[in-house]
């Protein structure tokens, strides 16, 4: 059992029967009348997410959640294929459960997927991916100004904002959780 009053970002719990994550809260104590917890909450099976208040002593189950790092193998066009790294089964996921995240992944990269009830709903990258920039404008020469950005393709798709003194042909290391340069890998 989880209460309320003890929500925290990532935490899950089930109400009338859907497991939900909290994605943000804030703990309220108005002056006058009781205290509650305010919630933003995203449905973990459908990504629907909503904001609801709720009293510190509300009580709801735990969701059961299994996470396991699997392999990124490949993409047939309509499903992306990932390993378990322990029993070797294939799950094929659909764009929309690895949208985000995919941006940042090779093959044979190592993921984390999460599943309720033995269905994956959440993909996570590395947090930290070094990828070679394939395309990106030529510096130009005398610009110096400081924090000049120029965008920079790299080999899995995403477009980065990079320095301009970053080349075609370089490893970049990237944030995948905010798509964000942080130096040459």
């Amino acid at each position: 059992m989880v209460y309320a009053g003890d929500f925290r970002k990532g935490v899950t719990f089930i109400m009338n029967g859907d497991p939900f994550v909290v994605i943000d809260f804030q703990h309220v104590k108005p002056g006058k009348g009781a205290a509650f917890v305010r919630t933003k909450y995203r449905n973990i099976l459908t990504g629907a997410t909503r904001e609801e208040a709720f009293n510190p002593n509300d009580k709801f189950d735990n969701a059961e959640i299994v996470t396991k790092m699997m392999q990124y193998l490949y993409n047939d066009g309509d499903f992306w294929y990932f390993m378990d790294q322990d029993t070797y089964e294939q799950v094929p996921l659909t764009y929309e459960q690895v949208e985000d995240p995919i941006k940042y992944i090779k093959e044979n990269d190592i993921v984390t997927i999460r599943f309720f009830d033995g269905k994956a709903f959440s993909v996570e990258a590395p947090n930290n991916v070094v990828l070679k920039v394939i395309e990106t404008e030529p510096g130009v020469k005398g610009n110096t100004a400081t924090n000049v950005t120029k965008a920079a393709t790299v080999e899995t798709g995403a477009v980065v904002q990079v320095p301009i003194f970053i080349e075609e042909g370089e490893m970049i290391e990237i944030d995948t959780r905010t798509g964000e340069y942080l130096g040459r890998g």
